[in-house]
């Protein structure tokens, strides 16, 4: 198999197994978020470093700096208040809202792509985020208070995306770290359940029990996929590809747990699918004519060429 179908085969498995990711969350429906959350963070470490053990990578964590250990800590944090949010609105039945925070990521990337790095928007660019802020305010109306599951979502995901671009660490090492900093608190919480006889670990049934200590498996198994994707496939794909997950999330919220989108939701749904389609259009246009440019360059100056 060729390294670009295996990384497309790569990141339509992360994408997808992300998308399905409220069946595994469902199941535990009986149990609270907190507790799911502590156990997701609790069992992803133990994996990860049990991976990085068996890969004799473990000494690559004393090898961070401190300033990526630092963007790690914020990292963390980012991660938490999104893993917390999405549980709950998941278990709360709004998965519709939580499918709608990462549609509108891309949108948040942009945002953020202006007010950190100070770039400077494109008119397409600007078309997006009109649309994108009309269908919020739609969204809002049809609500009766903003969207703030989506939103939650979509800034603390945005913003951990561009933290971890700053740190710039692989993506096993970056997780052990961020679940380790996030261990002590998380584990503390589960005996003082346990203590207290509140928690669902081994006292609601081995279904729960094993459920909860698989969290820690269907977070790094995706992940794992993306890493593969992401150094065989471009960008460009990838990001395409990542529609995938709002997409089944969508889907699964609408079709097997029967939620409700009134007509006027459907309407906030199509434009932020609308401003979707034109950021998109034109990152692959402005992609294409940058690979025509530097096509006619290398034509006309040969002496360009590296390697």
């Amino acid at each position: 198999m060729s390294t670009s179908r295996s990384g497309l085969l790569f990141g339509v498995g992360a994408y997808a197994l992300w998308g399905v990711f409220p069946l595994y969350i469902k199941l535990l429906e009986d149990t609270g978020a907190a507790e799911i959350l502590a156990h997701r963070v609790v069992w992803s470490l133990v994996l990860v470093l049990g991976l990085l053990t068996v890969a004799r990578n473990l000494g690559r964590l004393r090898t961070l700096g401190r300033r990526s250990y630092g963007l790690l800590t914020l990292a963390a944090l980012l991660i938490c208040v999104n893993w917390g949010v999405y549980i709950w609105g998941v278990n709360n039945d709004h998965i519709v809202e939580t499918s709608l925070g990462y549609f509108i990521n891309p949108l948040v990337t942009v945002v953020l792509g202006v007010l950190v790095f100070g770039e400077r928007l494109r008119r397409l660019q600007w078309a997006a985020l009109g649309l994108a802020a009309v269908a919020v305010i739609v969204l809002t109306v049809d609500y009766g208070r903003p969207p703030w599951i989506a939103l939650a979502l979509a800034f603390s995901f945005g913003t951990y995306g561009l933290v971890k671009k700053k740190a710039n660490v692989d993506a096993v090492e970056s997780l052990a770290v961020e679940t380790a900093v996030l261990f002590l608190p998380t584990l503390a919480y589960l005996v003082v359940l346990g203590a207290n006889g509140t928690g669902d670990f081994g006292t609601a049934g081995w279904g729960t029990t094993l459920l909860l200590a698989g969290c820690g498996l269907v977070t790094a198994v995706p992940l794992l996929f993306f890493g593969a994707a992401a150094v065989r496939v471009p960008l460009t794909t990838l990001g395409t590809l990542q529609y995938l997950t709002p997409t089944l999330q969508f889907l699964l919220g609408v079709a097997v747990y029967g939620e409700t989108v009134p007509p006027v939701r459907w309407v906030g749904f199509a434009l932020i699918w609308t401003a979707l389609v034109v950021l998109t259009a034109e990152v692959l246009v402005r992609r294409r004519r940058e690979r025509r440019a530097a096509i006619d360059r290398l034509v006309l100056d040969p002496s360009t060429a590296t390697g």
